[in-house]
């Protein structure tokens, strides 16, 4: 593990929607980690192989049309959206918390940020609680399908 892995861990789903309300400007990239990815400050187009300008994430800042709804629920819905994503990139692929600059828009519409600045990883844990709270959602949101995950 590189210096740059070394970070706080979230472990409840109540302390990522706690960062995420006190803070705009917020990513979360699913990788092997900053270590890896600051070295490049790159993703690549995984279908054409073009390198893009900065990194591939998702933003988890609450949006105004959200309303009074839970930061919770939010943080959930935006972590489920990508949960699958240690399964389909293999062994060592987990979410991580970054600021940066963003610098254009991916393929898939996702930001890509650059001047990254890693803040802390989102364990297991987290992931499974934002996986239970939009299970249980499904009946009055409908179901979303990501890959039978």
């Amino acid at each position: 593990m590189s210096a740059r892995d070394r970070l706080p861990t979230l472990s409840t789903l109540a302390e990522a929607a706690d960062l995420v309300a006190r803070h705009r400007g917020l990513y979360v990239r699913w990788s092997k980690g900053p270590g890896v990815d600051l070295d490049t400050v790159s993703s690549t187009d995984a279908l054409t192989g073009v390198p893009m300008p900065g990194l591939s994430a998702s933003p988890l800042d609450i949006e105004d049309w959200w309303g009074d709804r839970s930061p919770d629920l939010w943080v959930a819905r935006r972590l489920y959206d990508y949960a699958h994503l240690p399964h389909d990139k293999g062994p060592g692929v987990r979410p991580w918390v970054l600021t940066g600059r963003e610098t254009g828009r991916g393929p898939d519409n996702e930001p890509l940020v650059a001047d990254a600045e890693p803040l802390c990883w989102i364990s297991d844990e987290v992931i499974a609680a934002a996986r239970a709270e939009v299970a249980r959602q499904e009946r009055e949101w409908g179901t979303l399908r990501r890959g039978g995950r």
